[in-house]
């Protein structure tokens, strides 16, 4: 009814709700319960603790902050609380690197540079590499390729 005072006139929503209009008053002028202010405290606690551990920490952990706190509280509660917030941790796998497969008959390309790296001639020799990056939308990945001549082999080729 707190809500829709703007549009509706508090005598025609008591009448339709079936409340008094001195329950209504009442109700409103009313100091929050000892359950409400607690209510308040753990909802704020909880949006600290979540916050200050980069969003990661789900009900278990934040319980267990709280119970340290000396706040005696379920998981199940909080819980409940972080979904009325809308928190939700977001904890990802470790990423395990997966290398080339080294086992099998497929033909292998031979290794023509033999590991000389130096070259006198622009464009006779290229390199690729590829990495990934995490980052907080996932993992991104970097190709490279680059011409093994350096601009100071190319400028001692070229005098």
């Amino acid at each position: 009814m707190e809500d829709h005072r703007s549009k509706f006139r508090v005598e025609k929503m008591c009448k339709v709700m079936q409340v008094s209009r001195s329950g209504f008053y009442k109700w409103r002028k009313a100091a929050p319960s000892e359950r409400e202010l607690r209510k308040a405290k753990v909802l704020e606690r909880i949006a600290y603790h979540f916050q200050d551990n980069d969003e990661c920490y789900g009900s278990p952990k934040i319980t267990r902050k709280l119970w340290e706190e000396g706040i005696q509280i379920s998981e199940r509660t909080v819980s409940i609380y972080m979904k009325e917030l809308g928190l939700r941790s977001c904890v990802s796998r470790k990423y395990k690197v997966q290398t080339t497969d080294s086992n099998h008959d497929l033909p292998i390309a031979p290794n023509i540079l033999e590991q000389k790296f130096a070259t006198a001639k622009p464009n006779k020799v290229w390199v690729a590499d590829i990495t990934y990056i995490p980052c907080r939308g996932g993992r991104l990945y970097l190709a490279s390729v680059m011409d093994l001549c350096t601009p100071r082999d190319c400028r001692l080729a070229s005098s």
